[in-house]
């Protein structure tokens, strides 16, 4: 018998299908399946504060700061499908920067959650807002959904693509072109 709830409702759901749990390459699987969506939800385990562990610097510029190609592997909360794509971010500094590093732990913190992607960009410009309070926080995700690809309408080719926008980027065009020109090179 399996130890844990999860592992249980694993073995449960390959019975259900149809398949034989105890043949050989699926004696593990239940065990396995359960700490791989530990792992792929892990998100929830950590807040703004944990990832940013005091990486916010003091920092006199106000030069728009950007961290473009950030991997992103996401579950889709409606079929637990993944969707993977890229994560663009930028952000105008006002006296307070970031770790490099910590922009794209934000995007996994809340990437490793069941999510659908309007959400995650939005949440993704709210933290580093309230992380640092710029002038201005701009995210685009560009994303391929599994949901749509492997099921349903099966369209491979598909790509998603959402924005958040906040302060300066909302309000002034030549700003939010600035960050779009940039992340499209």
């Amino acid at each position: 018998m399996h130890t844990n709830a999860m592992e249980q409702l694993f073995f449960q759901l390959i019975q259900e299908i149809g398949e034989d749990v105890t043949r050989e390459g699926l004696v593990d699987t239940p065990k396995r399946a359960a700490a791989a969506f530990r792992f792929l939800n892990n998100g929830y385990h950590r807040s703004l504060d944990n990832v940013l562990n005091n990486a916010v610097f003091e920092a006199d510029t106000e030069d728009m700061v950007i961290v473009k190609d950030i991997e992103l592997y996401s579950l889709c909360e409606h079929h637990l499908l993944p969707f993977i794509g890229k994560c663009h971010v930028a952000y105008l500094p006002q006296g307070k920067v970031i770790g490099l590093s910590k922009v794209a732990r934000i995007v996994d913190m809340y990437a490793r959650r069941l999510q659908i992607q309007e959400r995650l960009s939005n949440q993704i410009a709210t933290a580093l807002q309230q992380a640092i309070n710029p002038a201005g926080v701009a995210v685009v995700i560009e994303a391929k959904h599994l949901c749509m690809m492997m099921r349903g309408v099966e369209k491979q080719n598909s790509v998603m693509t959402t924005s958040s926008m906040l302060g300066l980027f909302r309000k002034q065009i030549s700003t939010r072109s600035e960050f779009l020109n940039l992340i499209n090179r």
